[in-house]
């Protein structure tokens, strides 16, 4: 999809559907935004007609066809809502809106003149990023395993956004389209089936990326890991055939003649490719969904993607620690005790709380880089979904500052974030007779001692966590990856960096 700006007239515009808003309000009526009131002033009046039969939930459309006085074959009205109460949500709900008609009506270009609307005190330049964002999530498809593909409507290929094509919206424009290529990978990561997307083939999507970005890359293998003293990681991969692998990757963008010169940022990603529980095996049923496993570790090569598409002036490493979490004759048994590359020993009392054990090692790790900051993503837990639901991904962190960043980075991609306790008092349920520590501590405030447990290997570090285990994919109709939170983490990137 090609995205341009281009100041124009919704009246002249040469597309195949013009997009334009109305706002409703139960007081005042229906109100048509400046591009509409220009339409319905050259149709004398055709819009104004129209307007009993557009609902006034946010996001409904209204198609009108061969308006005299108009260029384009149609127009498409877009119901905004209340103006009081146009803010970032309903922006998104009226380009999804959008994006469905276009869809549905199979247009090859559009005008989007919705991206002129004011939301709230947001700058142009983030209904830019949004409006690109939102309409490439909108035509993400993953088809490519299908052998009988049904005859599909033409995909729109242009959309024009009718702006004054100024620095900061053209910054904002690339932005926006390299973060949703970031986005596209990582979808299609999670979406990919356990038996392609293992993790020899997660290193090689790295290798991929090294080569087309001109990235630095280093895979180890098990004689690495074990060579090191990675006893957790190893201890998870025990049961599968797959190798596992920790991927090294690493974006420099930032001037190197900075003075100071610009931090170093880690991201860790859990890369479980599938995870069946271990010995301590999951149920069967939705099983399959924990292909999704590996999510943090696509989100993290996404989220590199997408900086070093836009060369963007940060430096950034990504480490991930991928395996299989795989039942068998050499599998982990509850009750193992192994010893963690930071020397510190886990008794393993469920198999199937593997992720905090991949991590655990793969953070030691990324402490050799001296990073300024380490934020590590993960679907680590069930209990953030019980506490969170879907909206909201779980935040922790060791370092307030750091949290309020990333807080801040979530509200401005609109990939939203819950700061949750990281109390010294939840550490007492991790205790153990046989080990320093176990990796789980019972059902109470799960997700809060699973970050408990990483908080024991990151005390030197400016560290948080992600729990993405209820925002990184979808279930149900519409199952599929959410690629989340690559649009977080690379706006936190980008404002750490200090550009806003």
């Amino acid at each position: 999809m090609e995205f341009s700006i281009t100041a124009l007239s919704p009246e002249a515009a040469k597309a195949g559907c013009v997009v334009v808003g109305v706002h409703s309000d139960k007081e005042q009526g229906k109100e048509l935004t400046p591009p509409a009131r220009r339409i319905d002033q050259v149709t004398r009046g055709a819009l104004r007609k129209a307007l009993a039969d557009l609902p006034a939930k946010t996001g409904s459309t209204l198609l009108l066809r061969d308006l005299a006085g108009v260029t384009a074959e149609r127009v498409l009205l877009v119901s905004l809502g209340a103006r009081k109460d146009f803010g970032p949500a309903q922006f998104r709900d009226a380009l999804r809106g959008a994006a469905a008609a276009l869809r549905e009506l199979g247009a090859k270009d559009a005008a989007l003149f919705l991206v002129e609307a004011k939301v709230a005190s947001q700058p142009l330049a983030w209904n830019v990023r949004h409006a690109v964002l939102g309409l490439r999530d909108a035509f993400y498809r993953f088809d490519q395993l299908k052998t009988k593909q049904q005859a599909a409507a033409p995909v729109l290929q242009r959309v024009v956004l009718p702006l004054s094509a100024k620095p900061p919206l053209s910054q904002a424009l690339a932005e926006a389209q390299a973060i949703a290529d970031g986005t596209d990978l990582a979808k299609t990561l999670g979406n990919l089936p356990p038996n392609i997307c293992t993790p020899t083939y997660l290193a090689d999507e790295a290798k991929k990326l090294a080569r087309q970005f001109k990235l630095g890359v280093s895979i180890l293998e098990r004689a690495d890991m074990q060579k090191l003293g990675m006893g957790a990681l190893l201890a998870v991969t025990n049961g599968s055939h797959q190798p596992p692998k920790l991927i090294v990757l690493r974006y420099n963008g930032a001037a190197k003649s900075a003075k100071p010169r610009a931090p170093l940022l880690a991201l860790v990603g859990k890369g479980i490719t599938f995870d069946t529980g271990g010995i301590s095996l999951k149920p069967a049923g939705e099983m399959d969904e924990m292909k999704f496993d590996m999510s943090g570790a696509g989100s993290v090569l996404g989220a590199i993607r997408a900086l070093a598409g836009m060369k963007a002036p940060v430096n950034v490493i990504g480490i991930i620690p991928t395996c299989e979490n795989m039942p068998g004759g050499q599998a982990t048994r509850p009750g193992d005790i192994v010893t963690t590359l930071s020397g510190q020993t886990v008794e393993i009392l469920n198999t199937d709380a593997e992720g905090r054990l991949i991590l655990c090692d793969a953070l030691e790790y990324a402490a050799r880089f001296n990073p300024e900051a380490v934020i590590d993503i993960a679907t680590l837990t069930g209990a953030c979904v019980i506490a969170l639901g879907h909206i909201a991904t779980g935040l922790f962190a060791n370092d307030q500052k750091l949290a309020d960043e990333i807080r801040a980075a979530g509200e401005d991609a609109f990939d939203r974030v819950w700061q949750m306790p990281l109390w010294e008092e939840y550490q007492d349920q991790l205790r153990s007779n046989f080990a320093d520590f176990a990796n789980i501590g019972g059902r109470p405030g799960g997700a809060i001692t699973a970050a408990s447990f990483l908080a024991r290997f990151t005390r030197k570090l400016r560290w948080a966590h992600l729990d993405v285990a209820g925002t990184a994919w979808k279930s149900g109709r519409e199952k599929g990856s959410t690629g989340r939170p690559v649009p977080l983490l690379v706006r936190f990137a980008l404002r750490h960096a200090g550009r806003k």
